[in-house]
């Protein structure tokens, strides 16, 4: 080999050992995953989830998970925004229900003192009645919302969640006074469903999962999905084309410490982006019927932004929290 085609040769490997470091250096080599729950909810899977595709697809070396329960996630996210400042190897799972509950518990703080990370997954909302009900379709039954609001019951989960927010945002945009609705806020899905089966309330919100079988079973009949387009595998008309202009998600994504250098927030991006795209996080969203809503970075900083401004005005139109 001539001198000048080795030297090529070691400048190519040169190039090749300078990119590798290079895609090294994008992800994260270890990674703690903070879900502020207790184990066994909707954070805490999604946490676990992240860990055995992040492992298995080789993303990240090590990755923990630990628990941090309490309040709405609100004492997990005082933990990053204090104790784990300037720290880039966390990461706090996330979600709509978060940003309620820190305006609904008046936390000490709030995501405007996280890092952005990604939105993750979502599930649409669906407005129930039971198969015996007079209303056959949303229009039936915001007209009657219409007419006298406190007569129209509305059941689903905590005071000031995603279908408290829902039912808020319905009145809004068909004219009723949202302080006027008549929500009854129940612990479980499954209280919700048998004072809906039950004739105890007019209607039911909540995520399509929760009630699947008994809307195959046709116990119950969906008036409504919350998504700003129709679903795959699901019959049911959004608000949209029936004349409301009304979507919204009961989003999951994750945020990182507050305080962190430009290149530790960008190997954390860089590291979920290649979670999104790897094959194992594709099975496990199958498997958990999670619906894939990722926007990273900067866009889902944007629309955080957005999800806050409108999660405090519906907060405070429906009287739960004070201007």
């Amino acid at each position: 080999m001539s001198i000048r085609s080795h030297m090529r040769s070691l400048l190519v490997a040169l190039v090749v050992v300078a990119l590798a470091g290079v895609a090294t250096a994008q992800n994260v080599d270890s990674l703690r995953i903070m879900a502020p729950a207790g184990p066994g909810g909707g954070w805490d899977g999604t946490a676990r989830a992240m860990q055995a595709a992040l492992q298995d697809a080789g993303i990240v070396r090590q990755v923990e998970v630990f628990n941090v329960p309490g309040a709405g996630g609100t004492i997990g996210l005082a933990q990053l925004a204090t104790s784990e400042a300037g720290n880039g190897d966390i990461l706090m799972v996330m979600g709509l229900v978060m940003v309620g509950s820190i305006l609904t518990n008046d936390a000490p703080v709030g995501l405007d003192q996280s890092t952005p990370i990604a939105r993750l997954t979502a599930e649409y909302e669906v407005i129930v009645v039971p198969a015996a009900s007079p209303f056959q379709t949303l229009a039936d039954l915001v007209a009657a919302f219409q007419a006298d609001p406190g007569a129209v019951a509305f059941a689903g989960g905590s005071a000031g969640g995603i279908d408290h927010i829902l039912v808020g945002l319905l009145a809004e945009e068909t004219g009723v006074d949202p302080t006027a609705i008549n929500y009854i806020p129940y612990s479980g899905g499954g209280e919700a469903l048998a004072a809906i089966l039950g004739s105890q309330v007019a209607a039911g919100v909540s995520g399509y999962s929760e009630w699947a079988g008994q809307i195959e079973a046709g116990e119950l009949r969906v008036l409504s999905i919350s998504s700003p387009e129709r679903i795959d595998g699901i019959d049911a008309p959004t608000m949209i084309e029936q004349g409301i202009d009304l979507d919204i998600a009961n989003w999951r994504g994750v945020v990182a410490a507050p305080g962190l250098s430009d290149a530790d927030r960008d190997a954390l991006v860089s590291t979920v982006d290649a979670l999104v795209a790897s094959d194992q996080w594709q099975a496990a969203l199958t498997s958990n019927n999670w619906l894939d809503a990722y926007l990273g970075g900067d866009e889902f900083e944007a629309y955080l932004a957005n999800e806050m401004t409108r999660v405090t005005d519906v907060l405070i139109g429906i009287g739960l929290v004070a201007e």
